[in-house]
């Protein structure tokens, strides 16, 4: 795991500008190539083969390619052993050396080979071709722009700011963001600079730059029965740990009280044969609130029997850190949780250097209560109109008439919509109105993510539209909000996260089981529990289901309170008050303090937003 930088042209001390600014990505060691028509950096976390036999940029054994690599390859000994059979020799025991070799073999289609998670690039002396790419989930983060004929590249878009690129404010971007609390790729907050696409690869030659989408799921036949997807399951998944448990350095586990970070702890557990460290976040206020989750983990580590370690955060440790948050995040997420883990990564650090998640579980078997109500919206609609009526009454009663609206919403970007996105009422009370275009997040997502090509023949997405809607979970809010936001808080302290739940191929299969196994009645997630119940102990079983959450909104009345009101000023940068109504923000602060109404989301977006305007010197022109 580390950072990597690149240009297609030639300059040595630029390249050594952008490696210093991802540095944290890669503490171990760090190198650059530079000759005239490309530059490339590289910042290293030693994972596999600490030597220095693992260095980067690496080169191919003719000399004709050149890498640098950020991620991991889970089964590179199964591709080297390939190519082995057909005549490459290796040098080291990384995965770079057998990646490189892969590439130097098959060209783009290597990618097919692989599992794991990464970002890389490839500069060809033989044809002088750029070949960049990012994994299947996009777990690892590429961000590029063109200038010119000219291509940049990086993990992280700070660096890219190290070019004497306009730092000009995307509209499109800040319309999304204020309404999803993220910016979706291929957008960036800059205009001009991009998130490569998950499962996509960008190649570049003689100035001309072309992306490919090189995966996508396609196949959505539900499976024959249920116990064929319960044995998958747990045959993925165990194979899925087993495989990211390779390290030459020491892992651990963030341990939750949740059911995919336990039973990531017991695979771990079983799989390594010994204790497992593992590592938990709390608060200091309202335990029975915020700290049910450490309790749970606590629990759940002494029945594993793991070497369990509590990190406790302060009102004070979130005013302290916030602006660090902002920085290392890039662009703006509106997701107080972020503390928590750059917190946590840092505590965490000092014991292991590679942590296993339990990220993706929900998006991919049915987790949140979102697509739960979907599903009951998509079957009420089903109804005769003439029961539709007594239906409503009989789930909302006369004191849900507010919930009514989204049982009349057909499948599609505005129901999806309708589930994820802000109230336009309060959007629109902060944001002025040359600027406010409420479209552009509904035809961004019909655009991306509902549109007919995403609908094959005889596809259940034709029928049921919450297989959809994980998906468009997956391809957006997964990466773009949750995967980014674990990334840069723990890639911020050279902690390197993995994630066996978004194994691709238990991907593959997630989308193939009906959702009906996945939501039954109130009971989410069901196909997973009952594949893997043997690691879920019954104190986690019995829990009702709970999202992760920090007391943010109480700090923005305490600890943060200062902070709050003089980010949230129309002085505080030079130019934002064109773009928001401050005398509104002010009074929706005001009450949100007094405690008259909640808009602890959008305050909290508006706060990163102002933080991150100042501190990267952004224009809106």
């Amino acid at each position: 795991m580390c950072g990597i930088n690149g240009f297609t042209f030639g300059n040595e001390e630029l390249i050594r500008q952008m490696n210093q600014l991802v540095k944290h990505r890669g503490p171990d060691d760090d190198g650059v190539f530079v000759n005239e028509q490309v530059s490339f950096g590289h910042t290293r976390l030693a994972i596999l083969d600490l030597s220095p036999k693992g260095h980067q940029p690496m080169w191919s054994f003719d000399n004709q390619l050149v890498i640098v690599f950020n991620g991991e390859i889970y089964n590179f000994q199964d591709v080297r052993k390939e190519l082995i059979e057909r005549g490459y020799s290796f040098h080291s025991e990384s995965d770079t050396e057998v990646l490189l070799a892969a590439y130097h073999a098959d060209g783009p289609e290597c990618l097919k080979k692989l599992n794991g998670i990464f970002a890389f690039a490839i500069w060809d002396l033989r044809c002088r071709e750029l070949f960049v790419a990012r994994d299947r989930v996009g777990v690892k983060p590429l961000y590029y722009c063109t200038r010119g004929k000219d291509l940049i590249f990086s993990s992280e878009l700070k660096a890219i700011l190290a070019h004497d690129i306009p730092r000009i404010l995307d509209q499109e971007a800040l319309n999304i963001y204020l309404r999803l609390l993220y910016v979706p790729a291929p957008l960036t907050m800059l205009r001009g600079i991009r998130k490569l696409e998950a499962g996509s690869y960008l190649l570049w030659r003689d100035g001309q730059l072309r992306q490919e989408r090189y995966w996508q799921p396609s196949d959505f036949s539900d499976l024959a029965t249920p116990d064929e997807a319960r044995e998958q399951i747990r045959f993925l998944l165990k194979d899925a740990v087993r495989l990211q448990l390779i390290s030459d350095r020491p892992v651990g586990v963030f341990l939750s009280g949740g059911i995919d970070s336990t039973v990531i702890t017991a695979l771990a557990s079983e799989a390594l044969g010994r204790q497992v460290k593992t590592f938990s976040v709390g608060f200091d206020i309202w335990p029975e609130k915020y700290n049910a989750d450490v309790a749970l983990a606590r629990e759940t580590s002494q029945h594993f029997g793991t070497d369990h370690h509590e990190f406790i955060i302060t009102g004070k440790d979130a005013a302290e850190t916030l602006p660090q948050v902002v920085y290392h995040m890039d662009e703006p997420v509106a997701n107080a949780t972020q503390i928590a883990t750059y917190l946590l990564s840092k505590y965490t650090r000092e014991q292991v250097v590679v942590c296993l998640g339990g990220d993706g579980g929900d998006e991919l078997f049915g987790g949140y209560e979102r697509y739960r109500l979907s599903r009951l919206i998509s079957r009420f609609q089903r109804l005769p109109r003439v029961a539709q009526k007594t239906t409503l009454m009989f789930l909302l009663g006369e004191k849900g008439r507010g919930k009514r609206e989204k049982f009349q919403i057909p499948p599609g970007g505005e129901r999806y919509l309708a589930f994820m996105a802000q109230k336009e009422s309060a959007v629109s009370r902060v944001l002025r109105q040359d600027y406010n275009n409420p479209d552009t997040t509904n035809k961004f997502y019909a655009r991306q993510y509902f549109n007919s090509e995403l609908r094959t023949p005889n596809s259940e997405l034709n029928i049921d539209f919450e297989k959809h809607f994980m998906l468009a979970d997956i391809r957006s809010w997964l990466v773009d909000e949750s995967l980014i936001r674990t990334d840069k808080m723990s890639m911020a302290w050279g902690l390197e996260q993995r994630v066996p739940i978004l194994d691709h191929r238990l991907l593959e299969l997630a989308l193939k089981i009906p959702t009906n196994w996945k939501i039954q009645g109130k009971n989410t997630k069901a196909i997973f529990k009952e594949a893997l119940k043997e690691y879920l102990p019954e104190h986690v079983l019995r829990q009702p289901k709970r999202g992760w959450s920090s007391p943010a909104s109480h700090w923005l009345r305490t600890d943060l309170k200062d902070l709050a009101y003089q980010a949230l000023a129309g002085d505080y940068t030079s130019d934002t008050k064109e773009i928001f109504d401050f005398a509104a923000i002010r009074v929706m602060l005001d009450r949100h303090i007094s405690k008259e109404e909640y808009q602890m989301n959008l305050l909290w977006a508006l706060l990163h937003f102002q933080m991150w305007y100042r501190r990267f010197n952004i224009s809106i022109a």
